[in-house]
Parts: C-alpha cells; structure tokens; sequence
C-alpha cells in the first residue's frame, strides 16, 4: 500500500486517536511518507502506528510518539531545533515542516548518509544532519529553541540543557532501564528548568562515543 488519499486518512485518523491534535503537526505527518524511511522487508508496514528495525540495530519510532514529541515541542516557524538521534531521518524530516532550521544528529555515520538521501530526494533543505556524538549536542550551532532527544538518557543530558535558549523547550525520553521511561518536557527559564512528565515511552539508550558501522 502507498501513501495514497486513503492511506494518510487512516495514518491521521490513528495519529488523532492517539491524542495528536495539533494541526499543524498532523498536516506535516501528511505531507511526510513514512514508507521512503523504511526499507526491505517492513517496508509494508510502514504506515501502522508501530516502531520498526532500521539499520545499526536501531528503530523508527511508531508514528503516534513521533506525533506527540513533536506537538510537545511546540515548534514556531522561526524556530532553529537540534535532534538527537537522526535515524532513519524521518523525525527531522517531519521538523521541516514546522521549523525554520533543523540540525540532525546521529553517531552511525551509515544511517546519517541513508538520512541525507532520503532528505535529497524530498527537497528538504532546510535540514543539516551530522555524524557526531549527540549527547554532546552542537556546541558550534547553540543555542536552539527546541531540542529533541530520540534516545534514552538516565538524565537531560547537561550539555543540551545548556544549549537551550531561555524560554526554549527540550523533549527527552528519561529512565534508568528499557522497562521505565517516561517523556519529559524541559523548558528553561530566565532561573533554571522546570520539567513536565508526558507520558510512559520505550526507546533505545542514548550511548555516548560514535557507531562502529
């Protein structure tokens, strides 16, 4: 099946069943086709709302936790946003649509280059993805208004909380084992950081150093 007029209707049917509201952000999940992010044998399956295997033993987050990490940022058009763990690419793809720069970073240089095709073939300029150490952020394109993490840190990480504008927004997945984690919304003020729990998630671990692919 394509990602034709029946397919996005039952993809955003499922998305608003999911509590993703925002329209904004169900027009760039629209606009997106999952199924050029996923290739081979899952390639069928991409547009249910379920995560799939990538290369580099990673995964494509279900699309209704695509959506609510991406309404919980609450990106403006002028918004310049960092994300942690590029992947397949097709979080920062739906960034695009929304933000006005998105710098993409991953530590297998392998699923960086796949991102960047794929990125190519969709026109997205606006996107700049690097192979680099993303617990670090980017020290050299700080400081962002939102920054999102799709990888599991025991703690925000310190280097992205201080690469966040006053008045930005970070979303991370937070918890100690792949059993518990929730994701947490930080936002920073003009005295520190106040943080919200969304709701419980699962994703891989936030591994520092760079991918041996």
């Amino acid at each position: 099946m394509g990602f034709d007029a029946d397919a996005k209707m039952q993809f955003v049917f499922a998305l608003r069943s999911k509590g993703v509201t925002d329209n904004t952000v169900l027009s760039a999940m629209e606009r997106i086709d999952r199924g050029l992010f996923i290739q081979g044998y899952f390639a069928e399956r991409a547009y249910e709302d379920m995560p799939l295997p990538i290369a580099c033993g990673q995964t494509i987050s279900q699309p209704s936790v695509v959506g609510l990490m991406t309404q919980s940022l609450q990106i403006g058009p002028r918004d310049k946003v960092l994300e942690v763990g590029t992947g397949s690419g097709y979080q920062a793809a739906i960034l695009s649509q929304l933000a006005r720069r998105v710098y993409t970073v991953d530590r297998h240089k392998r699923l960086v280059a796949a991102a960047r095709k794929v990125f190519d073939t969709l026109e997205l300029t606006n996107i700049t993805a690097f192979t680099a150490d993303g617990s670090f952020g980017l020290p050299d394109q700080a400081p962002f208004d939102r920054i999102l993490v799709t990888a599991a840190a025991e703690d925000p990480p310190g280097p992205l909380l201080a690469q966040l504008k006053i008045g930005g927004i970070m979303v991370v997945p937070v918890g100690q084992s792949d059993a518990v984690q929730h994701l947490i919304r930080v936002t920073r003020t003009e005295t520190g950081f106040e943080y919200d729990e969304l709701r419980p998630v699962r994703f891989v671990p936030l591994v520092e150093g760079l991918g041996k692919d």
